[in-house]
């Protein structure tokens, strides 16, 4: 058994500044990080446009990124929330520049802000096209250098410990559900290991492996939310789904696929038809740099009506060198599948982004669950409402750590750790030896929810999706309980149940909102809480 004071599950952004903060502030304390494979790899890593955040207050405001930020919501953000993070977001991008972040600047010495959809004002700092990189970058240059920090690799969390374990009965309207830390797979020795901690923090970024298309990498496979549903912690929100306008479009097929920039539109980007006709007018007034629920969806109708694979992003018009300056790996992507952005048209499609929703948690972080809290695309905080604005996940990342950094420490001085839980019982007696049956349904995984749960939906889709994802759940469930545990399997148990909490989520929600979008319920109803769970 390990034991330790703080026990983080992931090093994106979230998971590094909560435990720099913490580790800061409580230098005689043991904060221990664990990642599932190497410590710079998330989803964070992957970001590109940057984050979002009032610079600049002789010619933006807080007022106006609160707005943005209330009207990409469509109607669901919680409007205190979003005052938090806009007004406390600056001073933490502030912090993370001190820490070594090193934002695009002008030749004068300001910092370079970039526009992007639903924004009313330039607000965005970036790093080139890989903001999510160096900021990365410097969060783990820093951490590395402190001694209370311990970053172990390729460290799988299993399940989170609570009364459940010590043999009590607990369901989801049990008050008082307690979490001890965690039972995790080491992957280098591939033994389940129990991590005793005083309070834990899930920071495992999103689930965008459930679909064929996606963004996010291979890690993305929603493992903190699906420990929080085994454990009977509050969900919400589970059905909003953003889906990424622009990803680049490869007929030779890649995971994760490709992302293009949010801010190349900013820059001036246009998206038209093969024949070089501008769509974006017809579904909004603000065309290209509409929110992305409205474009995804725009593009998603203009797809259908043509029959064709993708739509494209134009950016021939533009000054080279200015767009080589601003999005360098962007353009050495495109040219090396033969598409010269200068020259070409970028074929583009939406693909799977970012989850709005997640484990519920209060405006410090903390879930249902006494001792566990949740930061960043793990979590739902009620900042992005229905749909995501551009570049605001960063900024709630770092407000979010930095919020449950103030209260985490609260009455740990008289809380001591659990003696008593047990060691992890080895499930199955079998080795998974047939690989085929794990990977053959996560394809089905992915077509079920590419198929009936994507950008349109309406209640058949859903009905299918739903009985065939709870003939996968039973099969997995039923090789999970016969197999030694191994890192494809729980990943793919976890992928199911997070399928699974989207569809049901989206079956419940008798309106179109935001993300989800039906054509049962095409116009919008007054606002029902349909989807805790």
């Amino acid at each position: 058994m390990i034991t330790t004071d703080y026990l983080i599950v992931g090093s994106g952004i979230a998971g590094l500044y909560l435990a720099l903060k913490t580790a800061i502030e409580q230098p005689k304390r043991k904060v221990f990080v664990i990642t599932k494979t190497v410590q710079n790899e998330s989803n964070t890593k992957y970001a590109q446009g940057g984050v979002a955040a009032v610079w600049d207050l002789d010619k933006d405001s807080f007022e106006k990124h609160i707005k943005d930020t209330l009207i990409a919501g469509d109607g669901l953000c919680k409007e205190d929330i979003v005052k938090i993070v806009v007004e406390e977001g600056p001073a933490r991008v502030r912090e993370i520049i001190e820490w070594g972040t090193r934002f695009t600047k002008e030749a004068d010495g300001d910092y370079r802000l970039g526009m992007e959809g639903g924004h009313s004002d330039h607000r965005i700092l970036h790093y080139k096209d890989i903001t999510g990189w160096e900021i990365q970058r410097a969060l783990l240059e820093k951490a590395n250098s402190m001694d209370n920090i311990t970053i172990s690799e390729h460290h799988f969390a299993v399940d989170l410990i609570t009364q459940h374990h010590l043999g009590y009965t607990v369901t989801r309207v049990t008050p008082g559900i307690e979490c001890y830390g965690a039972y995790v797979l080491n992957k280098d020795t591939n033994e389940i290991e129990t991590i005793n901690a005083l309070r834990t923090v899930l920071c495992t970024g999103g689930n965008g492996q459930i679909y064929r298309q996606t963004t996010n990498p291979v890690i993305a496979t929603g493992d903190g939310i699906a420990m929080t549903y085994r454990a009977n912690g509050r969900l919400e929100n589970m059905e909003f789904v953003q889906f990424h306008p622009t990803s680049l479009f490869n007929p030779a097929g890649e995971n994760p696929v490709f992302l293009i920039s949010e801010a190349v539109r900013g820059f001036g980007g246009i998206l038209k038809l093969e024949d070089g006709t501008e769509f974006m007018f017809d579904y909004d007034k603000r065309g290209s740099l509409a929110p992305r629920d409205i474009v995804a969806r725009a593009i998603d109708n203009e797809m259908k009506k043509w029959g064709v694979e993708h739509v494209y992003l134009d950016c021939t018009h533009l000054d080279k060198n200015k767009f080589l300056d601003h999005f360098p790996n962007i353009y050495e992507k495109c040219v090396s599948i033969g598409v010269d952005p200068m020259k070409d048209m970028i074929p583009v499609v939406p693909a799977c982004h970012y989850m709005c929703g997640g484990i519920r948690v209060d405006e410090f972080g903390q879930s249902s669950i006494e001792h566990l809290y949740a930061c960043g695309e793990v979590s739902c905080t009620g900042l992005h409402g229905a749909n995501r604005l551009a570049s605001n996940s960063l900024l709630e990342a770092m407000v979010f750590a930095h919020r449950i950094h103030e209260v985490i420490g609260e009455g740990i001085d008289n809380a001591e750790h659990i003696k008593d839980i047990p060691e992890w019982k080895t499930k199955g007696t079998t080795a998974p030896n047939e690989m085929v049956l794990i990977t053959q349904s996560l394809k089905e995984l992915k077509e079920i929810m590419s198929s009936y749960v994507g950008i349109v939906r309406s209640n058949i889709r859903l009905k299918r999706a739903n009985d065939r994802l709870w003939i996968l759940y039973n099969e997995t469930e039923q090789l999970y309980r016969t197999s030694f545990v191994s890192p494809q399997l729980c990943e793919l148990r976890n992928l199911i149940t997070i399928g699974y909490l989207v569809t049901r989520s989206a079956m419940l929600r008798h309106e179109s909102r935001g993300l989800h979008y039906t054509t049962d319920y095409p116009d919008k109803k007054d606002f029902v809480d349909y989807s805790i769970l």
